[in-house]
Formats: C-alpha cells, structure tokens, sequence
C-alpha cells in the first residue's frame, strides 16, 4: 500500500508515504512554543473569529478558507504526531 495513492486529508491524492511525510513536517514545524504561538495566533484570527451579520458574501468566503486552512494544519499536526508515535 505504501506505494498506491490514496486520498490525504487535504483532498488530494499522493502517495501514502508522501502524505505521511508532510504531517510529519507539519508537526514538527509547531512542536516549539515559537510555533504554538504561531498556531495560536492563526487561530484567533480565523477560527475563533466572529463576524456580524453585516459581513458580505465575499468576506465570509475568504474568512471561511482561511479556516479551512488552519484547520487542515491542525490535522495535519495530530495525523503527524500519531504518524511519528507509530513508527
């Protein structure tokens, strides 16, 4: 299985090993405070963002994407860590 390709978390097909990998990185590139600072601050500015009813179709779009991917950064740091703890 490890050289066929298989749907990733981000949607995309690639090597199972490939994706591995990336997580991998992924989580080591937040593991330090410097990067679950970095992580946090994401967060506050996406994900735990409210906007009023006044936001427009556009912004909702772009805020909306923007959570999407500091959300495929935050499963991409467990899929690592879980990854890593099995090898």
């Amino acid at each position: 299985m490890a050289e066929s390709k298989y749907l990733s978390l981000d949607g995309y097909h690639r090597k199972f090993d490939d994706d591995k990998q990336i997580s991998i990185n992924i989580a080591a590139l937040f593991k330090d405070e410097l990067g679950k600072d970095v992580l946090k601050y994401l967060r506050s500015i996406t994900i735990e963002a409210v906007h009023g009813a006044a936001v427009s179709d556009a912004e909702l779009r772009h805020m909306e994407g923007q959570r999407y991917i500091v959300g495929l950064i935050e499963s991409r740091i467990r899929h690592g860590q879980k990854a890593k703890s099995n090898e």
